[in-house]
């Protein structure tokens, strides 16, 4: 009987120190997001390959007031690059493509850097961003990148010779994608659900229309002409009519395999889970991808950027500390996913709206959330 009895009571003490860490972080994320002007926020904190706190902050829309709550689903912008490239590691593992394949012979029509006409951009360049690729022609249509479509296609291309420097260009991940549907001979968003999403029990996708757009968290975007935070319903657009004339290996840019996943914070965290355990998520033990693709992603090809598969390695929000993930920004939006793979730690913040920097905004709730459930356990 005491032996029980003073179990209850360790549980009980155990549930009071939880609750008043839990307390002390919202009291101070609170103040945080009033600072930085803050409309609605999911925020995850995986430990242990458990997700130990997940919490939901502001509303999904300032007209009506709803609140964001754990089934909000927002687009999370250019962290859907790591599903486009997650989707091509399970490629190469089946022998359908090699990350030296040519690019060329993949989309059909040649991409070479006219500067460097014999150096070959192949597919680890798009997933790396070293394919000396830009989008100062833009990225929503492959049209800007053919030569037959484009006669100024040759603007797309950087001074530097391919896989000898870096720029963060969305057109190597759109272009991505429509190699994945040329070889997998599956729609894109299709396959993300099919071979990621589904084996994972996630509620998500690339293709607006096959969701729930009550779910939807309406993104804001800031005027500070006006300190004003305006609702972008251009995120969530239908796509019905693009897709009622779709062409497999070409359309492909509607879905945005660079920025268009829309998904819950929950379930952004048991994705980066995956990541963090090289391939397989705890969970179900559910494998997606083997550990050396897993691996290889987390590998930085820049050595100054330090950036892998769609997975970069930085110090930038835990000083000292180098966390592997990504971010994301569009329509006012703001998102990160970073882990430690190491240590079995992560974080997951999703903003739909806020005054504050891209940077200012994610260093200070990631550095919150280090401080309250990490560094002081």
């Amino acid at each position: 009987m005491k032996k029980i009895t003073l179990f209850a009571l360790c549980a009980l003490l155990l549930a009071a120190c939880t609750g008043n860490s839990y307390q002390a972080f919202e009291e101070d994320l609170n103040a945080f997001r009033e600072e930085v002007g803050n409309v609605g926020l999911g925020v995850a904190v995986v430990k242990d390959n458990k997700i130990i706190y997940d919490n939901y902050f502001g509303v999904k829309n300032l007209e009506t007031g709803e609140k964001i709550d754990a089934q909000s689903i927002f687009r999370i912008a250019s962290i859907s690059k790591s599903f486009t490239a997650t989707a091509f590691m399970q490629l190469v593992e089946e022998g359908k493509v090699t990350l030296e394949s040519d690019v060329s012979d993949l989309m059909g029509f040649t991409v070479r850097n006219p500067k460097y006409p014999e150096t070959v951009i192949t597919l680890e360049m798009l997933l790396s961003h070293t394919s000396s690729l830009n989008d100062t022609q833009g990225y929503f249509t492959l049209d800007v990148i053919n030569p037959a479509t484009n006669p100024n296609s040759a603007a797309c291309y950087n001074d530097y010779e391919p896989g000898k420097g870096y720029q963060y260009c969305n057109l190597n991940f759109n272009m991505a994608g429509t190699i994945l549907e040329k070889l997998s001979g599956e729609r894109f968003d299709h396959y993300i659900v099919n071979h990621i999403l589904n084996p994972l029990g996630l509620y998500g996708g690339y293709n607006i229309d096959a969701l729930d757009s009550t779910r939807f968290a309406i993104l804001y975007s800031y005027n500070p002409e006006n300190d004003s935070l305006e609702a972008q319903p251009g995120a969530y657009r239908s796509r019905a009519e693009d897709i009622a004339n779709y062409v497999t290996g070409y359309s492909t840019p509607i879905f945005s395999p660079t920025g268009g996943m829309k998904i819950s914070t929950t379930d952004l965290a048991k994705y980066m889970m995956v990541h963090m355990n090289y391939g397989i998520y705890p969970g179900t033990q559910e494998r997606i991808i083997s550990e050396e693709s897993s691996k290889n992603m987390q590998t930085p090809r820049s050595e100054d950027e330090h950036y892998g598969l769609a997975l970069w390695r930085t110090t930038e929000y835990i000083p000292e500390i180098e966390l592997v993930g990504h971010t994301g920004s569009a329509y006012g939006l703001r998102s990160a996913m970073f882990f430690h793979p190491e240590e079995k730690y992560g974080f997951v913040v999703i903003s739909s709206g806020a005054k504050a920097s891209d940077t200012e905004l994610l260093k200070g709730i990631i550095k919150l959330m280090y401080d309250h459930f990490i560094a002081n356990e």
